[in-house]
């Protein structure tokens, strides 16, 4: 009788140490959760830079964090912009590979939109109406989907011996994209970059890490016009 006492109120005395811990980490979880939502307000809601583009901005032949992307994040940091700068940058991406993918990216909130397509369109010779009529739709869904976005079109160019027509109403688009629907304008992105072979890896079309830093300048210096703090 007295061993069956003994082992009672052993086992009662496991039960209420068991409960004191689960109240303790529950405290303990409340008070996190607290900080987390206090440091939270503290610091305000981080707003998103959404990148939709082709290996230009994935970055092909560089580590991630030299994808300009990348490098305009560490600027945002540095200039105390609380905003997350997303890749989601695809290489060998088409403005209709583009048009087709953005409602599964759409998915994901975004408070500025910068897109960077049709390069690959060009390099094939696509028609410039059709490549025109995909960045069109694209651009159609971002603002059906978050009317209250910033809108950013990354300008491109294509070498003459695609014809001067064609290399003239390519280079054109963007402007009359940018526009028609009041987006702002990077003129080319690979300004200062483009035939400079030693800005570019072998193949002298994608940049190099040096490369990428110019690129990252050139959209830095639209997009931080458009930034809130």
């Amino acid at each position: 009788m007295n061993k069956l006492v003994v082992l009672l109120f052993a086992v009662m005395l496991m039960l209420f140490n068991f409960s004191c811990n689960n109240n303790n980490q529950s405290a303990n979880d409340n008070k996190e959760g607290r900080d987390e939502h206090q440091s939270s307000a503290l610091n305000g809601p981080v707003k998103k830079i959404l990148f939709f583009g082709n290996s230009l901005t994935a970055g092909y032949g560089l580590q991630p964090t030299e994808a300009f992307p990348s490098l305009i994040q560490a600027k945002l940091d540095s200039a105390g912009f609380k905003y997350k700068a997303v890749n989601a940058g695809v290489s060998g991406e088409t403005s209709a590979g583009g048009n087709g993918r953005i409602d599964w990216i759409l998915k994901q909130p975004l408070d500025i939109f910068v897109l960077e397509l049709g390069a690959n369109d060009g390099l094939r010779g696509i028609p410039v109406a059709e490549t025109k009529s995909n960045l069109q739709l694209i651009i159609n869904k971002v603002k059906t989907k978050y009317p209250k976005a910033k809108l950013v079109l990354a300008g491109m160019q294509v070498p003459p011996n695609m014809g001067r027509k064609y290399a003239d109403d390519f280079r054109e688009m963007f402007p009359e994209l940018a526009k028609k629907n009041s987006m702002e304008l990077v003129p080319f992105l690979l300004e200062g970059v483009g035939g400079v072979r030693e800005l570019n890896q072998a193949d002298g079309i994608h940049p190099t890490a040096t490369g990428a830093k110019i690129v990252a300048e050139n959209v830095w210096r639209v997009l931080q016009n458009i930034l809130e703090k």
